[in-house]
């Protein structure tokens, strides 16, 4: 049985107390940390950048999922890596070269992952999947939190475990946006094994985060 790794978004945390919530994700049973960094441009959102996640960096040693959904975004690459990034995930239609941030990214030591909104398809970063180390799948618009999970990527997320498996490729499947309880085992039917989710975590069943973190992982 594969095992299935839960990266909690501190999105949907407290921010005027992340380093806590960040102590309660790691003690709930977290994988790692997912940080949605977003810049009003790219995505109609603004989030956080370096500094913050420098500071944040020595509340944990879980890894930090930094997922970049800024544009144009190579020339922020080395700054989230200073910062304390393990992961840094890029959208293709981000930056001018695909590859060269992808190279840019693994030159840092940092482990690479590309992501895919909902209308961008698998063909968009095929060539580049032998490179890389997670495909991050989004299941909403990125931009906002908490929206409404789109079933039809289900498909999506098969079609590359379908690709990994046929072309014996390493790289793991993440996916974000609107997971919870009724569509987790969907999403790891599908392929995936590294599920992002903010509001369920912090939220659901009065906020005790080892117990979504468990059932979320069921």
């Amino acid at each position: 049985m594969k095992k299935i790794k839960i990266s909690p978004s501190i999105l949907a945390g407290d921010f005027s107390n992340l380093g806590s919530e960040i102590k309660k994700l790691e003690d709930g049973g977290a994988d790692m940390i997912h940080v949605d960094v977003m810049d009003g441009h790219f995505v109609p959102n603004l989030t956080i950048g370096p500094p913050v996640i420098k500071s944040l960096r020595k509340y944990t040693n879980l890894p930090f999922d930094v997922h970049l959904m800024i544009s144009p975004v190579h020339k922020y690459i080395q700054n989230f890596s200073e910062a304390g990034a393990d992961i840094i995930t890029i959208h293709p239609e981000a930056t001018k070269n695909v590859k060269d941030s992808v190279d840019l990214i693994k030159s840092l030591g940092k482990k690479v992952g590309l992501s895919l909104n909902p209308d961008t398809q698998i063909e968009t970063i095929e060539k580049h999947l032998k490179d890389i180390n997670l495909v991050l799948v989004m299941t909403v618009y990125p931009g906002f939190g908490g929206q409404k999970f789109i079933s039809k990527i289900l498909d999506k997320i098969k079609s590359l475990k379908k690709i990994k498996d046929e072309k014996n490729l390493n790289f793991e499947i993440e996916v974000d946006g609107g997971i919870n309880f009724e569509n987790n085992k969907l999403v790891i039917d599908a392929g995936a094994n590294i599920l992002v989710s903010g509001t369920t975590i912090f939220k659901d069943n009065n906020g005790d985060i080892k117990k979504n973190i468990e059932l979320l992982k069921s």
